[in-house]
């Protein structure tokens, strides 16, 4: 077969300053423009705003811009009140007023729950927390760059693998804020600094906890910089070398004390953020479910008994399950510690076929689910299985949420309470809580 030579397409970008038009955010918190009829995404930009943007990507459906100025700025802008804004990937609304950020959050989650799960609602009252000083936990990426002969110590920049070094974070509480300066000036002295991992931090109700992941062995004169300041500011140090054992050097295991129990965590465990919004968030959970003490409970995704042990406290059983062993076996301890012998835990993986199970042999009056981003793939369709005449869904992804929903609504359960919570101020993230009752 001939073959005819076929000029490849001018892929080129047009790079001249554009002015254009800001007509909504989208579901990640950028401003969304359009040229000719395309869409053109515009992280920084603002709804009614005119700016002045570089396109930085052309697609078939959609580009994306450089936001270069704000030519007419929307009444809802603020100046960002941390000064690393402009290059940290942590944060990424905060140039946009608080009370707006949440009328944002929920339209997104109104939105796509209409538009996937076919459900329209009125939303239940958000819940909120204070807006700074929130996050009790946070990764800093460490990276020693050659060129600068410098230890880069901070969050990835924005759509970047590039490193915001900080010296302060006004999200993180007080207690781990104060660390991050005197610790960089640490490591910054360590002998192989280019053998450093990330650096974790971590507040519990008993103290501080700091973690530091490394590639080889630190020698003691380095180990004993960290132990000494640990020693000094009375913080729980942890080591985790290429191995991936979790070493507590020094200091006593930490807790978080909330809704009534005790839950002793690692740092390498999975805890929610924000503390207050956290504690609201269990309470609500168990409000919507009407929990009482003739009601036998399944907690899907337990982790470390984050809702379970609260409800073992008001239900007659509770069955926690959990992919990951040491989650299950934490969870277990966990119990014990606050003296709970009516919630049981096991171990499985939520996304096979679960009615084989002896724990799934029974039905459950109550079920409680809180998956990852992903959603509850493969699981959702398992929940007429056990017969539950109430299930609350609490998501981090709005958009898996309104997926999942609509396998529930097909086993004839019927969308009563929606709700958002705000457990990532002056992000776009958003947390979100919805109630199903069986019809």
């Amino acid at each position: 077969m001939a073959r005819f030579y076929q000029p490849k397409k001018n892929t080129s970008i047009n790079k001249k300053h554009q002015s254009v038009l800001i007509d909504k955010l989208d579901h990640q918190g950028s401003g969304i423009a359009f040229l000719n009829k395309k869409p053109v995404f515009i992280d920084g930009a603002l709804p009614t705003e005119t700016v002045l943007m570089q396109l930085t990507e052309s697609k078939s459906k959609y580009a994306r811009g450089q936001l270069i100025k704000v030519q007419k700025p929307s009444e809802q802008r603020v100046v960002p009140f941390c000064p690393h804004y402009q290059v940290c990937g942590g944060c990424d609304l905060q140039h946009l007023e608080r009370a707006a950020q949440v009328e944002y959050k929920q339209q997104t989650l109104s939105q796509l729950m209409a538009k996937f799960a076919g459900e329209s609602l009125s939303l239940a009252k958000p819940i909120l927390g204070q807006d700074t000083q929130y996050r009790r936990r946070a990764r800093l990426s460490l990276f020693w760059s050659k060129t600068q002969q410098q230890l880069q110590f901070g969050f990835r920049q924005r759509q970047s693998k590039h490193i915001a070094t900080i010296t302060e974070c006004p999200v993180l509480t007080p207690r781990l804020n104060r660390h991050l300066a005197p610790l960089k000036a640490i490591l910054e002295t360590f002998k192989r600094p280019d053998m450093l991992g990330h650096l974790e931090l971590v507040e519990g109700s008993n103290g501080v906890g700091v973690l530091l992941r490394f590639l080889s062995t630190l020698s003691e004169q380095d180990a004993s910089k960290l132990r000494d300041y640990a020693q000094n500011e009375q913080i729980t140090l942890y080591f985790m070398p290429e191995n991936n054992e979790l070493i507590r050097e020094i200091g006593e295991e930490l807790y978080y004390d909330e809704n009534g129990v005790k839950t002793p965590f690692t740092p390498v465990n999975f805890i929610q953020v924000n503390r207050d919004v956290n504690e609201h968030l269990v309470t609500q959970a168990m409000d919507w479910l009407e929990v009482n003490k003739e009601d036998r409970v399944l907690d899907l995704f337990c982790g470390l008994g984050n809702f379970s042990l609260p409800m073992a406290q008001q239900a007659q059983h509770v069955t926690g399950i959990e992919g990951i062993d040491e989650m299950v076996l934490k969870a277990q301890d966990n119990a014990r510690i606050n003296q709970l012998d009516n919630v049981s835990y096991y171990q499985a993986n939520l996304a096979d076929d679960l009615t084989e199970q002896t724990w799934a042999q029974q039905t459950f009056d109550k079920i409680l689910l809180d998956p990852a981003r992903a959603g509850a793939t493969g699981l959702i369709d398992q929940m007429g299985h056990f017969a539950a005449q109430r299930i609350v869904y609490v998501s981090c992804n709005p958009a898996t949420l309104a997926r999942d929903s609509q396998r529930l609504l097909a086993q004839g359960y019927k969308l009563a309470k929606l709700g958002m919570l705000d457990m990532f101020p002056h992000t776009s993230h958003l947390e979100s809580m919805a109630l199903f009752i069986k019809s």
